[in-house]
């Protein structure tokens, strides 16, 4: 691959392994979460959000921890994927042992969690609009272990304290950030 692959190139590579909507949107709030905090970092948007769109690119056919970013990690380097967006992707997961030593590490890590349980907590509001979900709210569901039981709760924690921000204001930039793309993630608008 010559120079930094464009988004095209990212979301290429995540429709050429995934079809199931519900990941897609997944990478979409990720991507879009992602965008938001390296506007706010002053960082590369562009690159973090790829990053972000191909972070679990691989999952629907490696869902498991013995596969899930092993072969992914495999395949963007043997497709020539920069070095630093393969260490990234796959320091998202623990299991995968590379250190989140980057401020877009960190991010991918705070963000990938949190988007998931907002979707949830929109969902669930009878408006289903993530603009609308309160970081109050979404606090109290973190405790409540029967919501969204398969989201887990500890990284969203310490996805924001690795990060450096308050929780409630994390919520509210991923918050904004999904909504921007609503009708992408089949959420409505704001009310």
């Amino acid at each position: 691959m010559d120079g930094r692959p464009s988004r095209d190139d990212a979301w290429a590579l995540l429709t050429e392994f995934t079809d199931n909507p519900s990941l897609i949107k997944h990478a979409l709030a990720v991507e879009v979460a992602m965008r938001a905090y390296a506007r706010r970092f002053g960082d590369d948007e562009a690159a973090w959000g790829a990053i972000g769109l191909i972070h679990d690119f691989d999952y629907q056919q490696n869902p498991t921890v013995e596969t899930h970013l092993h072969a992914g990690t495999a395949i963007l380097r043997e497709r020539g994927w920069p070095d630093d967006w393969v260490r990234t992707v796959a320091s998202h997961a623990d299991y995968m042992g590379v250190p989140r030593d980057t401020l877009a590490a960190k991010t991918l890590f705070a963000v990938d969690e949190l988007t998931g349980f907002l979707t949830a907590c929109a969902l669930v509001r009878p408006d289903r609009s993530i603009a609308e979900v309160q970081a109050a709210s979404v606090k109290k569901k973190l405790k409540d272990k029967a919501f969204a039981r398969s989201v887990n709760r500890e990284d969203i924690v310490r996805g924001a304290e690795e990060l450096g921000v308050d929780l409630a204001a994390h919520i509210e930039v991923v918050r904004d950030a999904m909504a921007t793309i609503a009708d992408q993630l089949e959420l409505p608008p704001r009310t």
